[in-house]
């Protein structure tokens, strides 16, 4: 785990970077990942077009950043990714939101899965390899603390509800799991965050 840890921060992207490299790629036709196809560069421009306007239109409450500039320990969240997937493109400006509300408490590094499956392989979901994921680092031990994602719970019971009633994934719930996010305004996220943050936190100080 360490070294998968190691290996994925060597590789990393800060989250500026993670943006330019998904426009130049763009500019090129094409997606980050192994596959290359029609429907994952046209998946990556809408992603595109969702983190423009997420950037000027999230707000982090001001419980979440009193919280987050209270924690009394020092992170690093890694954060498993990839341009094409909506619901990291619906995730990773509130995460960047947040990290910069924490006054320096968390520092964020976005890593590519397909670049990265010996980590990634640790932190499945049901077997599976989705993303986005977030994995929480204690920067003074490099130890994974714990993980998070890849949708809030709420988003998460959406999809594999409407997968029990269907039996497939279509177009229909991938607007609806859109409009979730949509009308949630990352009011969920923060809070199930910031939930695993401070009881991190606390069970760092008590440990110690």
């Amino acid at each position: 785990m360490i070294q998968s840890i190691a290996k994925a921060l060597f590789n990393s992207y800060s989250y500026l970077e993670y943006r330019k490299l998904i426009t130049d790629l763009l500019t090129q036709g094409k997606s980050t990942g192994n596959e290359q196809s029609e429907d994952l560069t046209h998946y990556s421009t809408l992603n595109e077009t969702r983190m423009n306007r997420l950037e000027k239109t999230i707000k982090i409450s001001e419980e979440s950043t009193n919280q987050l500039k209270s924690l009394q320990n020092e992170f690093i969240w890694i954060v498993i990714s990839e341009g094409w997937c909506g619901d990291a493109a619906q995730l990773l400006p509130i995460f960047d939101k947040m990290v910069q509300a924490s006054d320096g408490k968390i520092e964020m590094r976005i890593v590519l899965r397909d670049d990265n499956l010996d980590l990634m392989d640790h932190f499945l979901t049901n077997k599976g390899r989705a993303i986005p994921k977030l994995i929480v680092i204690h920067k003074e031990t490099s130890g994974a603390l714990a993980h998070w994602g890849p949708r809030p719970k709420a988003a998460a019971d959406l999809v594999a509800n409407y997968k029990k009633e269907h039996g497939v994934l279509d177009e229909t719930i991938k607007t609806d799991l859109q409009l979730w996010y949509l009308h949630d305004k990352g009011i969920t996220t923060q809070a199930e965050i910031m939930d695993m943050m401070l009881d991190l936190d606390q069970e760092i100080v008590e440990n110690e």
